[in-house]
């Protein structure tokens, strides 16, 4: 079983007298700044010239430097760039400013486990992985709760690299929900894994293929998006609540009768195969190997992928329905 730290069991006595650089001020970027900043440590955004988000950063009250130059200045460096641009941008800017001692923190384990960045053995490399988007990891946080979080040490060259990342922890908020201690290599691949096989892809091609069958068969494609797709959220939020077995007590029985005897119909051995193929292809770096490939000519298949999404008629058909509901009526950018 992992080890569970919580917030009483934590200080900030690590990362006391600490400068920390947050390199990038995207959706985690932000969320880890300022709550960091706001938990009292010495916080500054790393951002290229020019970034759009050098004014936002700043006008949140937080002090913005180059990369370059925010790597010169901290002792601790959280890369929180995408998976696909770190590699480029440690190599080019932050490695050749990093000293003896310093601390390389990241909150994905990809670019190490797949040996796309390699730090100088006199660093330590540690892991504080928030087990939620950054706009959850922000709004919790201001709430005076959080989200739970995941902690690894891959190099410990000082010697305090576990005692850093629980009071990094800390700071964004994430031992007050509890920390689970692991390794890069199963976050990474627990990580994608979920992304690929339920969270992301697996619900996505269900919910669409449910649509479709409903649709193809005469249904209105209102009725079905809402049987599909908007209820989703429902049922999501009792599992997430309180297990499965909160969902099945919150139905009704011919929902449990019929999901229970009809669900592994539809997700059956062949898609418990699928999933297999799907984590050799993680654990032997197959999919890392294609997926940097298509970072580094600019993803045009996903690219083309995110506009076929967008002409599906269920996402046609959810805009209308969202557009009638106004607490739904919002941007992708407005959290």
């Amino acid at each position: 079983m992992a080890t569970i730290i919580y917030d009483n069991e934590t200080t900030f006595d690590a990362l006391k007298d600490k400068i920390i650089a947050i390199m990038g001020y995207g959706s985690q970027g932000h969320a880890h700044a300022r709550n960091l900043h706001e938990s009292g440590l010495n916080v500054v955004v790393g951002l290229r010239k020019g970034s759009s988000s050098w004014a936002k950063a700043e006008s949140d009250g937080l002090k913005v430097m180059t990369v370059e130059d925010a790597a010169k200045a901290a002792d601790v460096i959280m890369i929180l760039l995408p998976d696909e641009k770190q590699s480029s941008v440690y190599y080019s800017q932050i490695e050749p400013n990093l000293k003896s001692g310093d601390a390389l923190v990241f909150a994905h384990g990809f670019n190490i486990h797949y040996n796309q960045i390699v730090p100088p053995k006199d660093v330590d490399v540690f892991m504080v992985a928030p087990k939620g988007p950054g706009h959850i990891v922000r709004r919790t946080y201001t709430e005076g709760i959080g989200v739970p979080g995941l902690i690894a040490v891959y190099q410990d060259a000082t010697g305090k690299a576990r005692e850093l990342a629980i009071s990094y922890a800390k700071g964004i908020g994430a031992t007050r929900a509890g920390v689970y201690e692991t390794t890069f290599r199963e976050e990474t691949e627990t990580d994608l894994f979920g992304e690929q096989v339920d969270l992301c892809g697996g619900i996505s091609s269900l919910i669409k293929t449910a649509f479709e069958v409903l649709v193809e068969a005469g249904y209105q494609p209102e009725m079905a998006y809402f049987e599909t797709c908007h209820e989703v959220k429902l049922i999501v939020d009792l599992i997430y609540e309180g297990g499965l077995e909160r969902m099945w007590h919150s139905v009704s029985n011919t929902a449990e009768y019929g999901g229970m005897t009809v669900g592994p119909r539809v997700i059956n051995e062949e898609s418990r195969e699928a999933m297999y193929d799907a984590l050799e292809r993680i654990q032997n770096g197959e999919f890392a190997k294609e997926f940097i490939l298509e970072g580094m000519v600019n993803h045009p298949v996903l690219k083309a992928m995110e506009n076929q999404e967008k002409e599906h008629p269920l996402e046609i058909v959810g805009k209308e329905i969202r557009a009638n509901i106004p607490w739904l009526n919002k941007k992708i950018d407005d959290d």
